[in-house]
């Protein structure tokens, strides 16, 4: 299975506060930006920052809600990510798997 990796997506989700809102967001079904930044510990302008960048992505998307908006996650596009995340998971474990053999090669040559 080969799964592009999307990079602005990736740059999103690697920030620890946006990773937050997402899991926030995800045990408490939504939130607007006030709700959320009362659960983390920075202020509310910086969470809607922070939303913004996350709704850029499609992570997120935001539905006007009175004076804000109410954020849910993208069920599609967090599948993507997971995806992407697993792909990348399995590359690597290939990668670590032969890296493991050569050394182990190595180890067998160097004991004769």
């Amino acid at each position: 299975m080969s799964v592009a990796v999307d990079d602005d997506l990736w740059s999103a989700i690697g920030d620890p506060t946006r990773r937050r809102l997402l899991d926030l967001l995800l045990a408490d079904g939504d939130g607007t930006a006030t709700t959320l930044s009362e659960q983390l510990p920075v202020t509310r302008q910086a969470v809607a920052k922070h939303l913004g960048v996350l709704d850029r992505v499609g992570l997120v998307h935001g539905t006007p809600a009175g004076r804000e908006r109410r954020y849910r996650v993208d069920d599609a596009q967090l599948a993507r990510a997971v995806a992407q995340l697993s792909a990348v998971g399995a590359t690597w474990d290939a990668r670590i798997r032969r890296i493991t053999e050569l050394a182990e090669a190595v180890q067998r040559r160097q004991e004769r």
